[in-house]
């Protein structure tokens, strides 16, 4: 093969037949191989250009030691951090393959097909996300036609975990999934309480409680049935998360939640103390 001149537009090429080439430069410095056209000039991808025979499939091998990497780094710059803006890395001794941003590994997959984002550790789940110091671990943003979920769990058998909550590496609660229903649960077992009273008023704290009717701004065609949080946090403490009014150091509104679940226990326990009176009243 030799490097020749080809065509009155000074392409340069490398040819291995009198009416083919294997490489060509043309000039602007682009790279085609197994063709003289470019490729999709989008963001600079028309720099370097591989076509297969006959339009059959193209690719690229990268060939390494057994212990070695091979890599593909993207660079703007000769020097530093620079060098290394972004980068695809296969490790063959650990056959890991990692997506680099900045010099380090933001995305790994390990040789048993774990998923591991910003952590190399596998956690004997498939897919690993550990959140950076102030961030949030991920986002699921459903479309916009109705109907269509943004998040999927789907069980192969009865009473599996369909979400597993830990803190601390304890579990404190669930989503169970069984044949034909679904279980939201929360840590309850006796073991883990303490200071137990079967003997509080729960009559009067229940008066204190102010169900109103309301709708919420951005829906106001729907009336429903509630409270206001900040009414409720003096009864039932543990229902609420957040303070009233609060803002963040921007200034803007950080809303409080409720947990309606726990108001139960407090109404168990009046309609008991109702009960009592009742029959009370009754044997009178």
């Amino acid at each position: 093969m030799a490097l020749t001149k080809i065509g009155k537009e000074g392409i340069t090429g490398i040819s291995n037949a009198s009416d083919a080439n294997a490489i060509t430069i043309d000039s602007s410095e682009r790279v085609m191989i197994g063709t003289t056209t470019e490729g999709r000039a989008d963001e600079g991808a028309d720099i370097f250009t591989i076509e297969a025979p006959d339009g059959g499939h193209a690719g690229m091998t990268i060939r390494s030691g057994t212990s070695n990497y091979g890599s593909i780094y993207f660079s703007d710059g000769t020097s530093g951090a620079s060098e290394y803006a972004s980068s695809i890395q296969f490790n063959h001794s650990t056959n890991k393959l990692a997506l680099g941003i900045g010099g380090s590994d933001h995305l790994n997959i390990d040789s048993s097909g774990n998923v591991l984002i910003n952590t190399s550790s596998a956690t004997g789940h498939k897919m690993t996300v550990t959140s950076a110091a102030g961030a949030g671990s991920a986002d699921f943003v459903g479309g916009s036609t109705n109907g269509y979920y943004a998040v999927r769990v789907d069980m192969p058998s009865t009473n599996t975990y369909g979400v597993l909550f830990r803190s601390n590496e304890t579990n404190v609660g669930d989503i169970r999934i069984n044949s034909s229903s679904t279980a939201y649960n929360t840590s309850s077992d006796h073991r883990l309480k303490e200071n137990v009273d079967y003997t509080f008023d729960a009559t009067t704290r229940l008066k204190q409680l102010k169900p109103a009717r309301f709708n919420f701004i951005a829906d106001a065609d729907t009336t429903v049935d509630g409270f206001l949080a900040h009414e409720v946090q003096s009864v039932v403490p543990e229902a609420i998360t957040g303070t009233h009014n609060e803002v963040d150091d921007d200034g803007n509104a950080v809303m409080q939640g409720i947990d309606q679940s726990k108001l139960v226990p407090l109404l168990v326990k009046t309609i008991q103390e109702l009960e009592a009176r009742i029959t009370a009243l009754e044997s009178a």
